[in-house]
């Protein structure tokens, strides 16, 4: 005799069963912490969340799973500093099954963008340099930099800074524009010095300080870190911050310990796919601020909770209280802010969204909010008016199938606004 098929109703009520089990699970293995934990482990309760809402937003993404829009999805949730909320679905690899973990390691692209400016913003704090110098005044390429015209290109109305390049304000391009493209400026088998020289060739898109262009100002920045320092960029990154925040696997490839850790990225149709000629289980000669980063849930949930908490975690305080605070509110002018979107989202020199106006968006969130996102899937959202850190990890390309994004923070937004 045939089974019947369970009608939506049916299949989503089984859905939040299985979800509503696993958080009860987990929030069991939340009483006893270890010490490999990110963060105090509580009870989705002691953080004052709704354990049946997070139910439908773990029921999302299993949904979004068994789809097959997605491999597999880690999702994390911390509030008040402690780590409430564990989702791990699918799996890291489908050829292996090895399933999603907390420690599955994720190519997090753009998420490295506000570890260079953690580091940039370190220097600031020591003297390195001002905000509104001249780039050219440490990378003398840059005294040279012209301006595109119709016709050809001109000066510029005046020299790119160094706030320009946290701002994303420098006019320099993406580095999957055409443009760039056609002039190899970028590739992860040539060094930060030849990068350099390889932008300057071509001409800015804009006059600094008149448009926000999200681009490769970031992995300048990274260059400049190592002019600044005397050090590599990888060892200021891992001798001044993975270290003290106690980030194990963050770095800018996988070692062969690390590999079988390692997600694959999924085109479409789940099909595997590599975005880099030189794979990230390679060590790149270009260490890139601006995408070069890999991590895991637990590592970047410490360096977000660190931004959350003004600079500071488990004793380790990096960067000063005003600091931050700069860092994670809207840098543009009002002109350029108000040409981005409408002025939705700000941009701030920690290079990170910022959310100017809440009710415009198609997800909950706070005014304030901030955080930002990667090429392959992965996103993070600070909200301080909530005490959270939210982080959501996939490796897609094209990054959010099936809005996946604005889904989950929907879904599990209302777990969130219980009680503040």
């Amino acid at each position: 005799m045939n089974t019947p098929r369970p009608d939506g109703r049916l299949r989503l009520r089984h859905l939040l069963t299985a979800a509503l089990a696993a958080v009860v699970v987990c929030t069991t293995a939340f009483v006893t912490a270890q010490s490999s934990d990110p963060l105090p482990r509580v009870t989705p309760s002691a953080a004052r969340l709704s354990p049946g809402t997070l139910a439908a937003a773990t029921a999302v993404l299993q949904q979004h799973v068994d789809a097959g829009q997605s491999a597999g999805v880690v999702a994390m949730l911390a509030r008040d500093g402690k780590l409430a909320y564990v989702a791990t679905i699918g799996v890291q690899d489908l050829a292996t099954r090895a399933p999603m973990t907390e420690r599955t390691l994720f190519r997090i692209y753009s998420m490295t963008k506000p570890v260079t400016a953690v580091a940039v913003m370190m220097l600031f704090e020591q003297g390195a340099f001002a905000l509104d110098e001249p780039v050219s005044k440490y990378l003398p390429e840059f005294a040279s930099v012209t301006v595109r015209t119709p016709d050809g290109s001109r000066v510029p109305s005046r020299a790119p800074t160094i706030r320009d390049l946290l701002l994303h304000t420098s006019g320099l391009e993406h580095r999957t524009s055409a443009v760039y493209r056609d002039a190899q400026v970028r590739s992860r088998t040539i060094g930060l010095p030849q990068f350099v020289k390889n932008i300057v060739q071509v001409p800015l898109m804009d006059d600094p300080g008149t448009r926000y262009r999200y681009g490769e100002s970031t992995t300048v920045l990274g260059r400049l870190v190592e002019i600044w320092s005397g050090q590599r960029f990888d060892t200021f990154l891992q001798t001044r911050i993975f270290t003290p925040l106690r980030m194990p696997d963050t770095g800018f490839y996988a070692t062969p310990a690390q590999r079988p850790r390692l997600a694959t990225v999924y085109a479409p149709g789940l099909k595997p796919v590599e975005i880099e000629a030189l794979p990230f289980t390679e060590p790149p000669a270009l260490l890139e601020g601006a995408v070069g980063l890999l991590s895991t849930g637990h590592d970047f949930l410490r360096f977000a909770q660190m931004l959350l908490n003004r600079g500071e975690l488990d004793g380790v305080r990096l960067l000063k209280a005003d600091t931050v605070e700069t860092m994670v509110g809207n840098g543009l002018p009002d002109a350029v802010l108000a040409s981005r979107g409408n002025g939705v989202m700000g941009w701030g020199l920690g290079n990170v969204n910022v959310v100017m106006k809440p009710e415009a968006l198609r997800y909950p969130a706070n005014r304030g909010e901030y955080g930002w996102d990667g090429t392959a899937g992965t996103i993070f959202w600070n909200d301080p008016v909530a005490k959270t850190v939210l982080l959501l990890l996939t490796q897609n390309s094209p990054a959010d199938p099936d809005n996946l994004r604005a889904r989950f923070k929907t879904a599990i937004a209302p777990a969130i606004a219980v009680s503040r």
